[in-house]
Formats: structure tokens, sequence, C-alpha cells
């Protein structure tokens, strides 16, 4: 039992603190790369992008249950320009892969995607439909795949630390190297329908960047 009756006196304040050893306690040295890479792989801001089911358990992530939060990426933004981090969460029609393809080149660099759920990574159960993508890969670089018809909340997490520790090996402080995939859209679009001729406009003629062009743009 505590004495009620006990005068506490204050510690005796010490004035000869050496300068040195106070600056030795506070110092952090590091790299530019370290600090740039925790600093973006512990604030990742998503899309607020959904395509199908699999948009639900991206929503699901975000419950108190399982708490994006924790992970610093719990602020989906509205604007693509304001984002980092594309989660392509469900089936990626060719109708839609306009609109997907655009929604990313709006992203500023540095950026990264994940392919969640079977169908964005290779067409799920309708692979080989004419109207379905064959991955969302034919039109963005993908950087995660989570596969699962869908995925639960738990493995979008899963893929969220993958894909943290692929930023943290990242040199964005040396040099970023802009990253995008070669078109192949004309593989699965026939010549003149309107849908190529929109994502041939999303394309840039050559996608090597930092090497010098030698081929045709877009060869059959």
């Amino acid at each position: 039992m505590a004495d009620s009756t006990k005068v506490y006196q204050p510690l005796p304040l010490h004035l000869d603190t050496n300068v040195e050893d106070e600056v030795e306690s506070n110092l952090l040295i590091t790299s530019v790369d370290q600090v740039l890479n925790w600093s973006r792989r512990s604030s990742l801001w998503p899309a607020m992008f959904g395509l199908a089911c699999c948009a639900m358990e991206m929503i699901a992530t975000a419950t108190p249950r399982y708490d994006i939060a924790r992970f610093g990426a719990e602020i989906f933004r509205a604007s693509p320009r304001q984002a980092d981090l594309l989660i392509v969460p469900g089936t990626v029609t060719w109708k839609m892969a306009p609109a997907v393809r655009r929604i990313w080149l709006q992203m500023p660099e540095p950026k990264w995607a994940i392919a969640m759920g079977g169908c964005a990574t290779m067409g799920g159960p309708f692979a080989y439909a004419y109207s379905v993508t064959p991955g969302v890969n034919t039109l963005l670089p993908v950087d995660v795949y989570i596969p699962g018809c869908p995925p639960r909340p738990e493995s979008l997490l899963t893929g969220l630390m993958l894909l943290q520790d692929k930023i943290s090996e990242d040199t964005l402080g040396k040099k970023w190297q802009r990253r995008d995939v070669e078109p192949q859209f004309h593989r699965y679009l026939p010549d003149g329908d309107p849908i190529r001729k929109e994502l041939e406009s999303l394309w840039p003629p050559y996608t090597g960047y930092g090497h010098p062009y030698t081929g045709e743009a877009f060869k059959d």
C-alpha cells in the first residue's frame, strides 16, 4: 500500500550531458532509397476501382474485421491522379479494356498494380471467351497476382504485403524506370475494330523506353 504521507522529491537535473552522446542517440543514418521505399510501402493509396465480384472482397478488407488500415492502404482515392496502386478486382472485358488502360495512364509514377482473382489473372471461368481479355497483364504491367475466384480478403492482404516487400527493393532514389507492356490486343481484336482503334490511341508507337525504335508500331 502506498504511503500517502511520503513526499517525493524531483530528481536532480544533470547539466553535464555530453552533446555528442545526445546527437548519437537521436541520429539515424540511412539511404534515400530506404527512406522513400519505406514511406511509399507504408502509405499506398489504391484507386477506388472495381469491376466484378472480387470488388466485394476488396471492399471487405477495409472493414474493421480485416482492417487494411494496418498496412497504411486504407485511403482509396476517387481520382487516379491521386493514387499509386491499381487493384484490378474482377473480369476485364475488351469493352472495359480502354477504361482500365486509361485509368492506369492517368496514375502518376511510380505506381504499382495488383491483379486480384482468376479473371484479372487469366480470364477465370471466362477464359478463351471472345469478349474477355486473357488477363489484365495484356493492358498494364502487373506486380502481384492473387489467385482465387474470388480470393478472400486475407489473400488480398497477403498480396499487399508481397507488394510492400517488392517496393522495399526498388531504387526510387536513383532512377525509376517507367514500365509498360507490349501491346497484344491485335492478336484478339480484328483490324478496324473500334475498341482496337481506341486501344491503339492509348499506346505509344513503341514501349521500349530508352531504346531506339526499329520496327513497326502494331505488327500482326
